[in-house]
């Protein structure tokens, strides 16, 4: 049995800055995620991908993101499960639970908190007979490493940000990009449609609108794609790609948390965030992309705020009775479980006599 203070179902960035709020407050972590390595999607699907909303970065990559995160939290050594899927939910006598893994490991602790991201997921495939024979042979759906794609000939489909996202990108990096979407209207940040418009006019992208891609070409690998237009006087483009990435999204699926007697609205946990962003049962908490209230907005900063503030509601229930005073990290610094103490720069006020 793994006993701690707060369990926290996903390792993903808001998981991982719980950590961080929680050993401000002398609150022992640990941490189950089904994923075999820390980070969630930003280690997992796109590590490389640039991240251009996390305050003090104009632009970060994902993956350096999780790295950031992990020294923070160093000094509050957490504790990790990976590679195990939270199955149940067990409220004890005291008010405490036990989670139990898919692989049987039990952990106790008197708060949960669900930062689960989307939960579980799969990607979202395009209706074409054939995708599946050429799966991990030409089509991906998922960039982990854009070196992959050095120097090849890639088609990206889709009108949203992920589409947008990695056909700028790869317009660097591969020698061929050309983006098909079913639209003539882009669903990604007006920024983006932009820059992917103004490289179509350089050139560096190949812009395929009112289009899909229904037809793919090969014997073991992937040859081409057919291209059908919705102006049907254009006909079937025919081009010769050695990958094909959809990026029509994921599946978000909550998996067996959805089994716990959790208030669940459209696949999301419901949560009291005008308070605690706790869930309907006592004690457990779902903050991140997991959770939905009125006026929700699926950022990583946003999950990073709700994690601060419950994080102060957990000390409440894990110390009954007990005052605590917040105080500022630039005041106070940042003391580790270890003993080691980032100690906060004091400023010196000099006297003119």
């Amino acid at each position: 049995m793994i006993k701690t203070d707060l369990i926290i179902i996903g390792a993903g960035p808001t998981g991982l800055f719980t950590v961080f709020e929680a050993g401000l407050l002398k609150l022992k972590c640990h941490l189950i995620d089904a994923l075999p390595q820390q980070g969630g999607q930003c280690s997992e699907i796109y590590p490389k991908k640039p991240i251009y909303d996390i305050p003090a970065f104009p632009e970060i990559l994902a993956g350096e993101l999780v790295d950031n995160l992990m020294e923070q939290i160093k000094p509050f050594e957490p504790g990790f499960t990976l590679g195990e899927r939270a199955e149940t939910l067990d409220k004890q006598e005291d008010g405490s639970y036990i989670v139990t893994t898919n692989k049987g490991t039990k952990h106790h602790a008197p708060v949960v908190v669900i930062a689960g991201g989307l939960g579980s997921f799969e990607p979202r495939k395009p209706p074409i007979e054939n995708i599946v024979d050429f799966e991990d042979n030409g089509v991906a759906y998922i960039i982990k490493d854009p070196e992959i794609y050095r120097d090849k000939k890639v088609v990206i489909a889709g009108g949203g940000d992920s589409a947008l996202d990695w056909a700028i990108f790869l317009a660097d990096v591969a020698s061929e990009v050309s983006l098909v979407h079913r639209r003539n209207e882009f669903r990604g940040a007006l920024d983006s449609v932009e820059k992917a418009a103004e490289l179509a006019k350089l050139g560096k992208i190949k812009l395929f609108t009112e289009a899909e891609v229904k037809k793919l070409f090969g014997d073991e690998k992937l040859e081409a794609v057919g291209i059908k237009h919705k102006d049907e006087a254009k006909g079937e483009t025919y081009l010769e790609v050695d990958n094909f990435i959809p990026l029509f999204g994921l599946s978000p699926k909550l998996g067996p948390i959805g089994d716990w007697g959790l208030e669940i609205e459209k696949n999301a946990i419901k949560v009291n965030n005008a308070k605690d962003y706790q869930t309907n049962l006592p004690g457990v908490f779902a903050i991140g992309d997991v959770n939905t209230y009125e006026g929700k907005l699926k950022l990583i900063l946003s999950g990073f705020h709700e994690a601060a503030v419950m994080c102060q509601y957990a000390y409440q229930i894990i110390n009954p009775g007990k005052r605590y005073v917040m105080k500022y990290t630039t005041v106070g610094g940042v003391e580790g479980f270890d003993g080691s103490k980032k100690e906060a720069k004091k400023e010196v006020v000099q006297s003119i006599s």
